[in-house]
């Protein structure tokens, strides 16, 4: 008996679909690169050695979307490069570690990140009630800045059910202080006299998005960005346990009002276990030097990519859409995590 006709019918879609997502994200991607590229090659140039291509990327991507504006055209692209490439760029920065540096954060370096971490939000919902800020978008600068910037506020507001202004307005702080942030500790490590490794654990302890941690930790050599890299990452595989703490919160607050039964899962960051795995390859293979140059070329490429897109997102007008109190909360909430992650590193004499 023949098949129904329609029965395979949607196959045939599929190529189309994937040669249509193609030809949406292409310009956006193109955009990215050539802005990677450019700061690639602005890297290169006499007195810019110290900037790194990321940093460099970021501050052209700002400056394009806030003088010229990202083009509609390249949006789709850009959203890409921020997430899928950003999230694969640091998949393979695990082929640039082994277990045993992973080993070398130890249990003081966790308890300095987790401390530092619960500090931080606890803070800075405290001080947004102080100053008048709406819960919601308190703790959305709460989660972006004490964990891992837009993510993190992404994956909180699946519990906390902020609207679309207040998730706007949440990622624009944290990129703009995480910014900021990123900039600035790179010019105190030499007065505050800290090494490479001490280095490396502040400002994995302390700026807001991954791939800032990695521009700025960089800047301070190759063990420095390792380090970052690391004690970022370890921070970032706290947003679970967060995120669920804030849907029991808000399960409890909710739980006579009518409709609130439905809660969220919190989501895992994936590409931590990607990262994870990668290292664990590391570790078991053997990978000639000049492969592995090729891959820490590409990797900062890419990770420039994903700047330049941070950098299209990123709107300074939004900082001042929904008035002045939430930005201060921003500020002061990166100027706290900053501070009390220092303090904690030189009270206990951590070195590595």
């Amino acid at each position: 008996m023949p098949a129904p006709a329609n029965v395979h019918a949607d196959r045939p879609d599929r190529p189309a679909h994937f040669a249509r997502h193609i030809r949406a994200v292409a310009p956006g991607l193109l955009l990215t690169g050539t802005i990677a590229a450019a700061a690639t090659a602005l890297h290169g140039l006499p007195g810019a050695a110290d900037l790194s291509p990321m940093l460099l990327a970021i501050v052209i991507g700002i400056a394009g979307h806030n003088l010229v504006g990202t083009p509609a055209w390249a949006v789709p692209g850009v959203k890409v490069s921020l997430r899928r490439v950003l999230r694969f760029a640091i998949i393979l920065l695990g082929l640039q570690l082994t277990t045993a540096q992973l080993i070398e954060v130890g249990g003081e370096g966790l308890a300095i990140i987790a401390a530092t971490l619960l500090a931080t939000f606890s803070f800075t919902v405290w001080l947004g009630r102080r100053l008048g800020v709406d819960r919601k978008l308190a703790e959305l600068i709460a989660a972006g800045t004490s964990i891992c910037g837009a993510s993190a506020i992404i994956a909180t507001n699946t519990v906390t059910r902020a609207d679309d202004e207040d998730v706007a307005y949440g990622i624009a702080c944290v990129t703009v202080f995480g910014s900021a942030a990123m900039i600035a500790l790179p010019l105190l490590a030499g007065p505050l006299g800290l090494d490479a490794r001490t280095f490396g654990l502040w400002t994995g302890a302390s700026i807001h998005e991954i791939a800032q941690v990695v521009a700025a930790s960089f800047q301070a050599g190759h063990d420095a960005g390792e380090f970052g890299t690391i004690a970022k990452l370890s921070r970032v595989a706290m947003l679970a346990p967060l995120v669920i703490g804030l849907g029991l919160l808000a399960r409890a607050r909710l739980r006579h009002a009518p409709g609130s039964a439905g809660h969220a899962a919190p989501p895992m960051p994936w590409f931590v276990l990607g990262f994870l795995a990668m290292i664990g390859v590391n570790h078991v293979v053997a990978i000639p030097s000049g492969v592995k140059s090729q891959i820490v070329a590409l990797t900062t490429f890419l990770l420039a990519m994903a700047l330049a897109a941070m950098g299209l997102e990123t709107d300074l007008r939004k900082l001042a859409a929904r008035g002045l109190r939430p930005a201060l909360l921003g500020l002061a909430a990166a100027l706290f995590v900053a501070s009390f992650s220092l303090t904690l590193i030189k009270l206990t004499g951590w070195h590595g």
